[in-house]
């Protein structure tokens, strides 16, 4: 799979977003409401900051007519625009540190790293994290999905590529504390159990893997399903609480849900193929 389809977004035009996404944070919005509204060129994801109360949305633009993005701050009631972060690299992945109000935006096609102040908008500093260059034999690793451990100020970022990695970045220094290496084929997804000090990712070998972020050391890794079918588990969400994870697989039209504990399957859900997930503790 070429990773141009991981980093593109499926609306070539406006996005429309669906406020449904967050409308279980807000008492003004009913569940069944749905609100869309035109943003922006090339979105692809976004964070939102309950102290700020905003949602960000990184948008890569034209790829042929603007060299660099935009990351937009929403009303996440409304969704209009208030206020438009222009960078010189294009914004993917993002996520945001709810203790430092720090923005990470990943830089798929530089192989970097942004981040931003979330209450002024000014650029905090950005990092390289695959300085090599790219040539025939060479394809540096391009980060994907991002996640911040607000207790010890970390993110970790996964760099996708034909033997993929986990960064570990210092959030107050914005410098590589260390890499975790052979994460599987196309790692592309990411969570977080901050309490139980546990990272996992998923990937396109099929695998569900566990890392303790203590040591920042892979402790298991599992295959999913061994029907022999291709799979390709894309995303996933946790359920800390209840110890799941439901992951996305590109190739299947089914969500798993996964025993965190020991990578059993649990349930499979009926889905589209799908890219994306997010469980909703308060309604379950």
């Amino acid at each position: 799979m070429h990773l141009r389809h991981l980093f593109s977004p499926r609306l070539r035009g406006s996005l429309l977003l669906g406020s449904l996404l967050v409308a279980s944070s807000f008492s003004t919005l009913a569940a069944e409401d749905m609100l869309r509204k035109a943003v922006g060129k090339g979105a692809y994801e976004m964070a939102w900051s309950q102290q700020e109360n905003a949602l960000w949305l990184a948008t890569s633009q034209s790829r042929k007519l603007d060299k660099g993005g935009v990351v937009y701050r929403l009303d996440p009631v409304t969704l209009e625009i208030t206020q438009a972060i222009h960078n010189d690299l294009k914004p993917f992945g993002a996520t945001i540190n709810a203790a430092t109000q720090t923005l990470w935006f990943g830089n798929t096609i530089n192989s970097a790293v942004t981040a931003i102040d979330a209450k002024t908008g000014d650029v905090k500093g950005r990092l390289v994290l695959d300085a090599r260059k790219r040539t025939e034999e060479v394809r540096p690793l391009q980060p994907r999905e991002l996640v911040a451990d607000a207790a010890t100020n970390t993110i970790y970022i996964s760099g996708v590529g034909k033997e993929s990695a986990i960064w570990v970045v210092d959030g107050e220094t914005i410098k590589l504390k260390t890499t975790i290496e052979n994460t599987g084929k196309m790692s592309t997804g990411l969570a977080l159990d901050s309490k139980a000090q546990r990272l996992y990712t998923t990937n396109a070998d099929g695998e569900f893997i566990t890392i303790d972020t203590a040591s920042n050391k892979i402790l298991s890794r599992k295959k999913l399903l061994d029907d022999g079918k291709e799979h390709f588990f894309i995303n996933l969400s946790l359920d800390t609480a209840g110890h799941r994870a439901f992951i996305t697989d590109s190739k299947a039209t089914e969500v798993l849900v996964v025993d965190t504990r020991n990578g059993n399957i649990l349930a499979k859900i009926a889905a589209p193929a799908s890219l994306a997930v997010l469980f909703n503790p308060t309604r379950n």
